[in-house]
């Protein structure tokens, strides 16, 4: 069972880092500095941009699951 959730984990948190490093990678360097665009800032996700901001929530969520569960049986 331990092996289990280490498995899971792992493949849940790796997922999540390429998921926010997927969701980053269209930032500007403009909107980082503070730039006055204000298009930068709220745009509505639309196509591949929602599936991947979904995704990275809904795993975000699995892996917070994941570690109080971990805790709480292993601990």
């Amino acid at each position: 069972m331990k092996t289990f959730f280490n498995i899971a984990l792992i493949i849940t948190s790796i997922a999540t880092v390429v998921l926010v490093v997927l969701q980053n990678r269209g930032v500007g360097m403009g909107s980082i500095a503070g730039s006055n665009d204000p298009g930068s800032i709220f745009t509505q996700r639309r196509g591949v941009d929602k599936v991947i901001f979904n995704l990275t929530m809904v795993f975000s969520i699995l892996l917070v699951i994941l570690v109080v569960l971990y805790i709480l049986l292993f601990n």
